[in-house]
């Protein structure tokens, strides 16, 4: 079974709490398996069992109260 990766950069994220909501809204995701999430950066990386839709990680992220780069 292959996975696909997608990388993200969130903005507006300041500590530990932001990076547990943004994760745990993108892991609500349908297909998501993994999701990494680097403060410092911004950076997310998502894996997943098929590839993302963009509309569906930016729900997610706003959900969350944040947003896509």
């Amino acid at each position: 079974m292959s996975t696909s990766t997608t990388n993200f950069t969130v903005t507006g994220m300041t500590c530990g709490h932001c990076v547990s909501s943004v994760t745990e809204e993108i892991s609500e995701i349908s297909g998501v398996e993994n999701v990494d999430v680097d403060l410092a950066t911004g950076s997310v990386t998502v894996t997943s069992s098929t590839p993302l839709e963009d509309d569906a990680v930016r729900v997610a992220v706003e959900e969350a109260g944040y947003a896509l780069a």
